[in-house]
């Protein structure tokens, strides 16, 4: 008798270890929550324009020729930035979502519940989608 309750213990251990995996499993991670397209016209908007003009003005990355802000799910901002620039490493990334994300909120723009950013390359394919939601 002792055996088959240690058995079962082992079962019931073993149900709750699976049970800890798939939940692990099923957690997406933010990057891949957010909806979005995976490229873009490589063309900005003339109002993306001005302000890729301005933002470069202020010292901002040369490679940026494009920023829009827009509105994304629940109301929270979505940046798009297209760049020349077409290296996929995460600094380059990091410096650019910094310095755009900056002046953005020089020019008004308020990212209190966070942002939704998108960086598209120099032929339209995304390169950077990123959830940086509060």
């Amino acid at each position: 008798m002792g055996h088959a309750l240690r058995r079962g213990a082992g079962t019931v251990l073993m149900a709750v270890a699976a049970a800890a995996v798939l939940v692990g499993c099923t957690e997406e991670p933010r990057e891949q929550v957010m909806p979005g397209p995976t490229a873009t016209a490589t063309a900005a908007p003339p109002e993306a324009l001005a302000l890729a003009e301005r933002y470069r003005a202020a010292g901002g990355d040369p490679d940026v020729y494009g920023i829009q802000v827009e509105d994304g799910p629940d109301g929270i901002p979505r940046v798009v930035i297209r760049t020349r620039n077409a290296d996929q490493g995460d600094a380059v990334f990091r410096r650019q979502n910094s310095s755009v994300t900056t002046h953005l909120t020089k020019e008004g723009a308020s990212f209190k519940r966070g942002y939704f950013i998108d960086v598209f390359g120099p032929d339209g394919r995304l390169i950077h989608r990123m959830d940086a939601r509060s």
